[in-house]
């Protein structure tokens, strides 16, 4: 994948005999500027792990003539969130430019890794987040701001404190930052032998986390994969396909009067795939034709080139969002069929129906997904087992008759 300029190539885990090899990250280096490369990797595995919700942290290192694949057994700890083939994407990653949020996602990302390792030291991490943004005064200034936005176990954990009469500032500074990283003599320090120590430290930790996420995600805007899912415009790399005229009106919830209305979208040839592989035979260069406007939805269907299957969309530009829609289209009997026109449309109903990402990709504009439709009161089929009996019970209906036998 490219990302920020930068080019890396994701290996994801993989069962090597009754081994799991961990996840790993290439990216092309002269041997020479290994250290260049390296800063670049834990730049990437900062917003990569934040943006998935977990972390992502390097453990070890190999430079090689070409892409294999490595881990460090000995430091590497690895928990598996997404299973299945082809189950991760990390597409739209937001890049970070500026350099003290950079820093930021960095304590952030050991702060998440030492949280199963090490939590005195997670603590500390946390804290750097907002220490490193904020000068002393405007630091407690803003932990005062923001520790009542808390929720979940941090919010309990901070009435806890405060039923106790606790100032929760002062005690997350001097009983948790201060405690983890000085050892002086007679001083508040978190000490390794004694339990409730490490009680307390992990009971604070909570709330030290919870701070630092929601000043990434607030003050500096980063989005994490559900903030984005939220937020961003699936269908924005089309306006400018269309008039300025048939997107203000349909932004507004309108529709569309006449179809040359929405410009370039109107006869635009478009590719349409099941997210990460390449579209089909019958599903490149489909003829895209609007038939219906309402509501700030386009509806549009995608016709193949041997007009042998017709794919139904819903451009809903109102709310930024892409639909397939399932229950109109399917294959032509106005042409004769193939078995391939048969098999690319079975695959590609019942792989929707699995939850599968549809995408659509127009020349020189970025490709859009659709959304993942959930199905309700039905058992999705396995691909592969739907293909192979449309595929016969295609060949039976094309078979010569029993009088000709």
């Amino acid at each position: 994948m490219d990302y920020d300029g930068g080019e890396f190539f994701l290996h994801g885990v993989k069962k090597e005999g009754d081994r799991w090899n961990s996840p790993c990250i290439s990216t092309p280096c002269a041997k020479a500027d290994d250290d260049v490369a390296l800063s670049r990797l834990f730049r990437f595995a900062s917003i990569l792990g934040y943006f998935k919700r977990g972390y992502v942290d390097i453990t070890g290192r190999v430079w090689g003539s070409r892409i294999i694949r490595y881990a460090n057994p000995r430091d590497t700890f690895t928990t598996v969130t997404q299973a299945g083939k082809k189950s991760f994407s990390c597409n739209h990653m937001p890049i970070v430019d500026d350099d003290q949020i950079r820093k930021a996602l960095a304590f952030l990302r050991e702060g998440r890794r030492l949280r199963h390792a090490h939590e005195p030291y997670s603590f500390l991490s946390f804290f750097k987040v907002i220490e490193s943004q904020f000068s002393s005064k405007d630091r407690v200034e803003w932990f005062s701001n923001n520790l009542d936005a808390l929720q979940g176990e941090a919010a309990k954990r901070v009435s806890e404190l405060r039923a106790d009469g606790v100032d929760v500032n002062e005690h997350l500074f001097q009983s948790g930052r201060c405690a983890v990283a000085h050892a002086s003599v007679g001083g508040n320090i978190v000490d390794p032998d004694i339990p409730s120590d490490r009680r307390r430290i992990a009971a604070d930790l909570d709330i030290i986390a919870a701070l630092a996420e929601r000043y990434i995600q607030v003050d500096a805007g980063v989005p994490d994969e559900m903030d984005l899912y939220k937020s961003r415009d699936r269908v924005a790399p089309w306006h400018g396909l269309m008039t300025q005229k048939a997107l203000t009106v349909l932004k507004a919830g309108g529709q569309v009067e006449r179809a040359e209305e929405l410009g370039k979208l109107e006869s635009a040839r478009v590719s349409v795939r099941l997210w990460p592989d390449p579209p089909a035979q019958q599903f490149q260069s489909m003829a895209l034709t609007p038939i219906g406007s309402k509501g700030g939805v386009v509806k549009f269907v995608a016709l193949s080139p041997r007009e042998s299957i017709a794919l139904v969309f819903a451009m809903d530009v109102a709310n930024g969002r892409m639909h397939t829609v399932l229950n109109e289209g399917g294959l032509c009997d106005a042409v004769e069929l193939s078995e391939k026109d048969v098999e690319d449309y079975t695959r590609y109903l019942h792989s929707v129906i699995g939850n599968r990402i549809v995408e659509l990709t127009i020349d020189d504009a970025e490709p859009i997904e659709c959304e993942v439709v959930i199905p309700c009161n039905i058992i999705p089929r396995a691909p592969e087992e739907a293909v192979a009996e449309a595929i016969e019970r295609f060949r039976r209906s094309t078979g010569p008759s029993p009088e000709v036998i």
